[in-house]
Order: C-alpha cells, then structure tokens, then sequence
C-alpha cells in the first residue's frame, strides 16, 4: 500500500467542534487539579536527575486517568512514558519539573508539568474518536544535563508523530527561537608551593583562570552575532598562602547554530590553551551535558497554534519581533531538529521580572501563572485536535514519522 494510503486508511473523521468542547470540558472540570498540582511542584523544588517528587505528582493524575506508564525510560531514574489511546497519530507531550539550583522554579517548569498534564487530560478524552495516541514524555534536567537529547538518542521518542509543550515566560511568543548550547568545565592543573617562601616553585592554576577569563573577555568583541560565553569560577584555591594546584571554571557556550557552536568552540579552546599555557600549567576540557542544538519549530504546528491562542484572548508577538527574543537554550531544540515540534511560550505577569531571576520564580504561582496553565493546556490540546482532524496536517506528520522509523531500521 502506498505510504499516503496507509497514513489515512481505517480512521473515520471526528467531529472537529465537538471535539473542542469535549477536551475544553475536561480542563474546565480539571482546572483546580491542575493549579494545585503547579503550585505543589513549586513548593517543593528539586534539581536536575532527582525530581522524584515531582515526577509522582505530575504521574498522579495520569494514572488515574488510566494512561499506561512506564517509568525510568533511558535508564533515568526521573524520566517516563504515559500512553493513552491506541491511534496511529501519536502525539507527544513534553513534561519538565527540574528546578534551579537556590532560586527553584525561576523557569516555570511547574507550569509547564501542568499544563503537559492538562493537555494530556483533555486529548485522553477524544483520543479515539481523533485516532491519536496521547503519548506525555516526562524530562528531567532540562537546565542541566539534557534529558531529552537521553531519551531521545536511546529511542524513546520513536514513532512521536509531532511534539509539544509551553514554557513560561514574561510575553506570549509563538515561534520562540533558542541558541546552540555546550556546557563545559574546564580543570587548570598547576603546582602547588608555600606563597611567600617558595613561590619560584608553584604553579598558579588560579592565574591560567585569569589569563583565561582575560582571553575570553577580548574575545567577545570578535563575536559573530548570536555567540555568546558566560561562566563561572567553581574554584581556585584553598588559603591565600598555598599556590593552587588546582583550578576550575564552568562555562556555556551559546551560537544561533551548530555550525556557529562549533567556530566558538574552537575559539574558546584557544582562550583555555592560552590560560595553562601562559603559567606552565596543564588544562582539560570536559563536556558535563550533550550538546543542545537550536529550537527548529514546525511552520505549520506553530500556525495553528497560533491561532489557538490568539482565540484564547492572548496577544502574541508578531513573527517579526521574535528574534529580538531569545530563549537562552533548551533541549528540546534537539526534539524539534528530528520530530516536528512547538515550544511556544506562554506569557504571564512576573513585574518586569524575567527568568532564572528570584522574582519570576514568585511570578510562578500567582493568579496569572494560573491562567497560562490553563491557557497553555487550553491550546496545545486544540492545536492537536486541528491537526489530527486535518487530512493534510495529519498525513504529513505520519509520512514523516513512517520515514524516520524506516530511517532507524
């Protein structure tokens, strides 16, 4: 059978509107379940690869639904799989409840748990009549370690016809555009001696940071557009009188591309190399994540999804001014490169606070941080229901999936 036969074979049409009122339904009855489930996250935040009491929170309701899941999927304790409905149109939910390290849920992964699960919910509800599996991916350690690039470099998004999720921020902006990330440490080895009765013996690993913190700061000017370097010193010394033998930054690389990632990579090895070399020490450069390559999100999903939420009563950026609005960097950048994706944000009122900044993290859990729960769930259920209810959308999204699964054998 020809592939676009097989894609549209066996499935009686759904009542589009009627499929909207049902889903709506469910999140209007849900609501207060979901708010309290955002606000509990909240409560009791937990860092990359150990959210076990989140991951129980966000599983709760699903289970209770009657979503099979499977839980510690590749091999990650904090990762799992929530399936419902049996439809060839598997659409993918992306669940984050990792937290910052002091300033806790500062990104809103609390709101996007919940809205995953409401959008869950409300699609579990017409996943036979749309002929969809609702398949909810829970992703850990989205700000550090790269759940989802795990998951989905040992197959557990195979077959994921499209993915989505929401994430909150300071406005509504549909096609949000991250950067390319590396996340690196980088050890400066050195000698260590007596400060003042020995000094001619020591090698400073603390002054190979300087020097190379001083390279990398001439570096900035010669930047291309859209490269950036942060970093921190995580060490550099025990007592002012021993010469340390030991020093470390962690840095984030950022570029709009890989292709740029790479130029900068080689541009900061050098800055690193200048630091060991210029004070006779050694150096190493670790990789502590994989790689996240930049949000590549899908014209069509994010056309219909912005409509979605214009109906809402939200009011998003035009096309034209979201560049000037960066994300900063996510891993489901490297979901979007091979499975069509969204991952709109979903505005709320934080003060002029914006994210990774303790106030955002209080914005979380107020009254408008409820509504984009709400709003967010609100529209990814709707988007997948035009979809799925579109001939067109609808075999385009199988043909690709069929190929990619052809691809893998």
């Amino acid at each position: 059978m020809p592939s676009e036969q097989r894609v549209a074979a066996g499935r009686a049409p759904a009542d589009r509107r009627e499929c909207v009122a049902a889903a709506d339904a469910v999140l209007a009855a849900a609501g207060d379940e979901l708010i309290a489930l955002s606000h509990s996250i909240h409560a009791e935040p937990e860092l990359a690869f150990a959210e076990t009491r989140s991951v129980a929170k966000v599983l709760a309701p699903l289970r209770a639904r009657g979503f099979e899941i499977r839980t510690g999927v590749a091999d990650l304790d904090t990762a799992f799989v929530a399936d419902y409905g049996s439809g060839d149109l598997v659409v993918g939910l992306c669940a984050e409840y990792d937290a910052l390290p002091e300033i806790g849920h500062a990104c809103g992964h609390n709101i996007i748990a919940a809205s995953t699960v409401g959008t869950a919910l409300a699609l579990a509800e017409v996943a036979d009549r749309l002929g969809i599996t609702v398949r909810v991916f829970g992703t850990p350690a989205e700000e550090s370690g790269g759940g989802k690039v795990l998951m989905l470099d040992r197959g557990v998004f195979d077959g994921t016809a499209l993915a989505m999720m929401v994430h909150p921020g300071p406005a509504d902006i549909v096609g949000a555009r991250s950067l390319a990330l590396s996340d690196l440490a980088v050890d400066f080895y050195g000698r260590a001696a007596h400060a003042s009765a020995a000094p001619e013996q020591g090698r400073n690993a603390g002054d190979a940071v300087t020097v190379a913190q001083v390279a990398l700061g001439l570096l900035r000017q010669h930047l291309r557009p859209g490269q950036q370097l942060h970093g921190i010193v995580f060490s550099g010394g025990v007592a002012p009188n021993i010469v340390p033998d030991r020093a470390e930054l962690l840095y984030y690389l950022r570029a709009v591309d890989s292709e740029s990632l790479d130029d900068l990579m080689r541009r900061a090895s050098a800055c690193f190399e200048a630091g060991a070399l210029a004070t006779g020490c050694t150096h190493r450069v670790r990789t502590l994540a994989p790689t996240y390559t930049e949000l590549t999100p899908d014209p069509v999903l994010l056309t219909v999804y912005r409509d979605q939420i214009a109906d809402l009563g939200r009011v998003p950026l035009a096309p034209e001014l979201e560049a000037a609005h960066p994300l900063g960097s996510t891993d489901m950048g490297n979901v979007t490169n091979v499975i069509p994706g969204i991952h709109p944000v979903i505005g709320l009122e934080a003060g002029g606070a914006v994210t990774h900044q303790p106030e955002f993290a209080a914005a979380c859990v107020t009254a408008s941080a409820d509504r984009a729960v709400l709003d967010g769930a609100t529209a990814l259920a709707r988007t997948a229901i035009m979809v799925a209810t579109n001939d067109e959308h609808r075999n385009r999204l199988l043909e690709r999936s069929f190929r990619r699964q052809e691809d893998i054998r």
